[in-house]
């Protein structure tokens, strides 16, 4: 008979237990190697958000991104992509987007570059954490231009260059960018080159000067010129080469790719421009603000042709609030510029009813108008680059053609309004007897050119109400007059007491 041979049970647990604990030793390697990989920050961020940022930059443009950046933080975004296609514009807005994003805090904010952020597009992009890019999208060219002496534009010298290097020096270095490399986007003399620490192998992109001011600048071999920086261009690179050149943190495909970058717990809310966006657009372009110019005078004429309906007077102030609340929203205008047009409204109110005939508080009056309209299309006081100066004759351009046109409105509203049936029932007239002395006027009576010989102190009698101006009979014939300032009414004596520049002013004579 074989004798059976029995495994003791004590062993059969152990193998049991050994074979175990490898099985799950291998499942846990396949899966971290079957792992994606992960590209960039993930599963920190629990908000993201995307603001659409394209075309110049300028007022509008910065304040735009304000109030989408302060409503992307209001919701709790934590992590904020600025979708960039912009060719550049104003530098100060730009600086002040760039320190605007460079100084946030609890946030993180990426520059997504699809097609190109070149001149402030590219400074704006260097104040933020990160900076993706399409392979075949650009940044750079950050040249700048200014108004000569001689009215010509040219690039900017040292002395207007200098600050503007240092700021997006700055910018690169606080976000692990050569800070050369950004310098050179500038200056279109700095030249970069590949430079390898020959004892630690680190890399950097320096220039001479750089490298020659290190402390063991020997152990630093200057390898290949950036060909991008060579001397008389700006350093303008695509994707593909900011990543190369560590000023891009990596490159995508489209805006989806780079949210696969990120693992957000949450949706993404993107930002875009809205109606509020679109008013204040339409709002300020050219057109708009001269047809608000000639809207608000309109209203103001036919106020003071038909005083107490207020029509003309609301007229006037909601075009005046429009022009204002679009200066505000856009970025270009401050309490300055609305004081300016207070005081103009202040003189022009003193030149009518206090001090009518002198003409100085008038003209001042006008003066401020103007000036401050000027001035709250704008964020500068003297243009110092073309696109300022285009701007300031564009503003005068503007407010010279809304003036050519109101005076024909004014001459046919002064000639015509009376007879235009609607409006002629808005125009207040004066009842008993002044409505029969008025009446009383043969509508064919013409009237003496106030260039007409009138002697100072002749005695006269109304034929209107004098609000201060109006029509009067002096020496037989029919004129036009202004009074001191006082109203004065119909059938009332009245004296000469001034001529010149073209009017005949009178006051009530009691004799």
């Amino acid at each position: 008979m074989r004798r059976r041979h029995s495994v003791p049970q004590s062993r059969l647990r152990q193998f049991s237990l050994g074979a175990l604990l490898l099985a799950i030793f291998a499942s846990l390697l396949l899966a971290q190697e079957a792992a994606p990989e992960v590209i960039g920050p993930q599963s920190k961020f629990q908000k993201a958000a995307v603001i659409q940022f394209n075309g110049s930059i300028d007022g509008w443009t910065k304040a735009y991104v304000e109030r989408k950046l302060a409503a992307a933080r209001q919701a709790g975004a934590d992590l904020i992509v600025f979708e960039i296609d912009s060719p550049g514009g104003y530098l100060q807005e730009s600086l002040d987007i760039a320190n605007k994003l460079n100084s946030l805090s609890g946030v993180h904010t990426v520059a997504f570059i699809p097609r190109e952020a070149l001149s402030g597009a590219a400074l704006v992009s260097l104040g933020c954490d990160e900076i993706i890019m399409r392979p075949t999208a650009r940044l750079g060219d950050v040249g700048v231009i200014f108004l000569d002496q001689d009215f010509m534009f040219r690039h900017a010298p040292e002395k207007i260059r200098s600050p503007l290097v240092t700021e997006m020096r700055v910018l690169a270095a606080e976000h692990k960018r050569p800070p050369a490399l950004a310098e050179a986007m500038v200056d279109m003399d700095s030249e970069v080159f590949h430079y390898v620490n020959e004892r630690t192998n680190a890399e950097e992109y320096l220039t001479e000067k750089e490298a020659s001011s290190k402390a063991d600048s020997a152990d630093w071999e200057k390898r290949e010129l950036v060909l991008e920086s060579k001397k008389g261009s700006f350093l303008t690179v695509s994707g593909e080469r900011a990543k190369a050149l560590t000023l891009a943190e990596g490159t995508v495909a489209n805006l989806d790719e780079l949210k696969a970058r990120y693992n957000v717990a949450g949706k993404w809310k993107t930002y875009d421009i809205d109606n509020i966006d679109r008013a204040v657009y339409i709002l300020t372009l050219w057109w708009v603000t001269g047809l608000l110019f000639v809207l608000g005078l309109v209203g103001v004429l036919y106020e003071c042709c038909a005083p107490g309906t207020c029509i003309g007077g609301l007229l006037a102030l909601t075009c005046a609030s429009l022009f204002f609340w679009s200066r505000f929203l856009s970025g270009t205008s401050g309490w300055l510029e609305v004081i300016l047009f207070g005081l103009g409204l202040v003189f022009l109110a003193i030149e009518l009813f206090v001090l009518p005939g002198f003409g100085v508080s008038g003209v001042a009056g006008l003066l401020l108008l103007g000036v401050s309209v000027v001035l709250a299309s704008q964020r500068f006081i003297i243009p110092e680059t073309a696109a300022d100066l285009t701007i300031t004759i564009g503003s005068i351009a503007t407010l010279m053609a809304a003036g050519f046109i109101f005076a024909g409105i004014a001459y046919a509203m002064t000639s015509y309004l009376g007879r235009i049936p609607l409006l002629s029932q808005l125009i207040l007239t004066p009842g008993g007897a002044m409505a029969d002395a008025t009446e009383s006027i043969d509508a064919t009576d013409t009237v003496v050119p106030a260039a007409k010989k009138v002697a100072v102190g002749a005695i006269g009698r109304t034929t209107t109400i004098l609000r201060p101006s109006g029509r009067a009979i002096i020496d037989g014939e029919r004129v036009d007059v202004v009074s001191t300032g006082d109203v004065i009414g119909v059938n009332v004596d009245v004296r000469v007491v001034e001529i010149g520049y073209g009017r005949i002013v009178v006051e009530e004579y009691v004799g």
